[in-house]
């Protein structure tokens, strides 16, 4: 079987005295949407942070491409082909839409591509087009999360991860931006995604891993663990019945 696009082996990751990861092991396999769920506080934006290179792992190995990135500095992490749009979204709010995508193409072998990554940005998030000039403090939640997400494929990423994507979005918009995950998986890129709608992410996951106070717990198929009575019952509830 082929190595994974990434791979995580047994880490540990704490902030300060605090441990936050317990040997926390997960792949994710090239042309994959894998997904991250839990409860909040079970350590799924911490895993991205080590993963993105914003935390240093206390113990273990992260894998990407074949090379060991645990500890390496962001910036590199994001010119080897991973790209993280935090919880949040980060954006530089006092700037353009355009000057927000321009700041993405951030890696020196991306840069001399700019015009067709911005065609290719544009393409996906025709709202975004249209509102160039408009400064991003002054968009909606929706079209903050499209510039964000538009932010990180200007660099071209061959694994995006994101963390929520959906938080604070409207039903309607939420069903455009799981469309967009998959969109973008079906160009190429592998996904890695944080979910607080467990059931959307269960749905279009090829895998997934559930992360309890720091520790996976389970993991399998997206479908598999959606059809579980245990799963639904702790992160969906009445949702979907």
């Amino acid at each position: 079987m082929a190595n994974p696009l990434l791979e995580v082996r047994d880490l540990d990751v704490a902030y300060g005295d605090s441990q936050a990861l317990w040997g926390v092991s997960i792949d994710v396999p090239e042309g994959a949407i894998v997904a991250l769920v839990g409860a909040n506080g079970a350590g799924k934006s911490t895993l991205l942070k080590a993963i993105s290179g914003l935390l240093r792992p206390r113990r273990g190995r992260i894998v990407f491409r074949g090379r060991a990135i645990g500890g390496a500095a962001p910036q590199d992490i994001v010119a080897a082909g991973l790209c993280h749009v935090p919880e949040g979204r980060g954006l530089f709010t006092n700037m353009t839409v355009l000057e927000n995508l321009e700041l993405g193409a951030y890696p020196a072998h991306v840069r001399a591509r700019m015009r067709a990554s911005l065609e290719r940005a544009f393409a996906l998030f025709p709202r975004l087009n249209e509102r160039q000039q408009q400064k991003a403090g002054l968009l909606s939640g929706g079209e903050q999360q499209m510039l964000a997400i538009g932010r990180a494929i200007m660099a071209h990423p061959s694994l995006l991860v994101l963390d929520e994507p959906s938080m604070g979005l409207s039903p309607l918009v939420v069903k455009g931006m799981f469309d967009l995950v998959r969109t973008l998986n079906e160009q190429g890129v592998t996904i890695l995604l944080v979910e607080q709608n467990v059931q959307q992410a269960l749905q279009i996951a090829d895998q997934a891993f559930v992360l309890q106070t720091g520790r996976v717990v389970m993991q399998g198929p997206g479908r598999d663990l959606l059809a579980d009575p245990a799963i639904r019952e702790a992160y969906i509830g009445s949702v979907g019945h």
